[in-house]
């Protein structure tokens, strides 16, 4: 079965006489995930009648482009979900505390970051910019949603065409502000080229993880040859044009990435620029080989790079005590066998600087 997408849905209702703004008020309501009946007049008012008699229908196709198969809630108030798409494959996307959603760009992953579990079978499939609105309508379903985050399973920056397409649904009909609408990557020139071309314009994650361009290319092996001093000019110069700080994030690593060496590099590199910096301690992930910094360590890292006038915060992943934490991700249990589309070699031991 071929995956539903924005135009796909966009033809059907024209091919039911919906006119513009009926289109629009249809997709509205899904996306926000409120019934086709929601306001104060009856249809018969306002839609035309073939429009009408295909709304039933036409609501079954919305809700089997993707459904929920399970929700697994965390003690902080995070759920990590497990959701079905049309064609068996499956992603996962996370509630998060405050009114959040991380929500998933791929099956699967094809950068293969050494420290996370999504690339672990590399690239499955690209999912459509409908599949991506429908994991905003199945959170919304459960909670609101006011913050929708690129940075569950896959690297956007990999399927641009359909995630800049679901940014602009989102951020014109789902009713979700330009600002809260995150795009995270591992950082790609047509990102920095495109995303200030677009309707809507989101706020950009930068994930950085080192300073040192060997380092982080053992980390990040299949990302992007740009250097981390390319990247921060890159990042910077589209948070200028925005008006929105970028949000570095930086996963640490015991031993690998949490050093002095690290902290004066991230003085160098981002003393004066747009943004903040979001240390992550290490989410465990099976057979990587790497670990959390003690808390200590942490603690005194944010610190020190505060008191250097780099405005720092120190992040625990939403759900990670039911593995839907940074990194933790993956299409479980699927119900047909999946087709790896780029396989990765299996991570080595942590690295050291370059």
């Amino acid at each position: 079965m071929k995956p539903e997408t924005l135009d796909d849905l966009w033809q059907a209702l024209a091919a039911v006489s919906a006119g513009p703004r009926h289109a629009e008020r249809v997709m509205r309501l899904w996306s926000q995930a409120l019934p086709q009946t929601h306001g104060k007049r009856p249809l018969e008012a306002f839609l035309p009648a073939t429009l009408r008699a295909a709304l039933p229908a036409f609501e079954a196709r919305l809700s089997a482009i993707a459904q929920l198969r399970l929700a697994h809630p965390g003690a902080d108030g995070g759920e990590r979900l497990l959701v079905d798409l049309a064609d068996g494959q499956t992603v996962e996307s996370v509630l998060l505390p405050r009114d959040g959603l991380c929500i998933s760009s791929q099956v699967g992953c094809a950068v293969g970051c050494r420290f996370c579990m999504t690339g672990r079978d590399g690239l499955l499939r690209q999912l459509t910019d409908a599949e991506m609105v429908a994991q905003v309508a199945l959170g919304r379903q459960r909670r609101p949603v006011r913050k929708v985050v690129f940075m569950g399973m896959g690297e956007p920056a990999h399927n641009l065409d359909a995630v800049q397409s679901a940014i602009e649904l989102l951020g014109t009909h789902g009713n979700i502000a330009h600002k809260q609408l995150v795009f995270s990557t591992v950082g790609d020139p047509r990102v920095f080229e495109r995303l200030p071309r677009g309707r809507v314009r989101p706020a950009l994650a930068l994930s950085l993880h080192s300073t040192f361009a060997a380092r982080r290319r053992e980390l990040l092996p299949r990302a992007p040859q740009m250097t981390p001093a390319e990247l921060v000019e890159a990042a910077d110069a589209y948070a200028r044009e925005t008006d929105y700080p970028v949000q570095y994030q930086w996963t640490l690593l015991d031993g690998v990435n949490d050093g002095d060496d690290e902290i004066e590099g991230l003085v160098a590199l981002l003393a004066g620029r747009r943004g903040v910096l979001n240390l992550i301690p290490f989410n465990a992930v099976q057979g990587s080989g790497y670990r959390r910094p003690p808390h200590e360590r942490c603690v005194a890292i944010t610190r020190e790079l505060n008191h250097r006038h780099i405005y720092t915060r120190l992040r625990q992943s939403a759900a990670q005590d039911v593995d839907g934490g940074c990194g933790q991700l993956r299409a479980r249990a699927p119900d047909t066998p999946q087709t790896v589309i780029f396989e990765r070699n299996r991570p080595p031991a942590p690295v050291s600087a370059g």
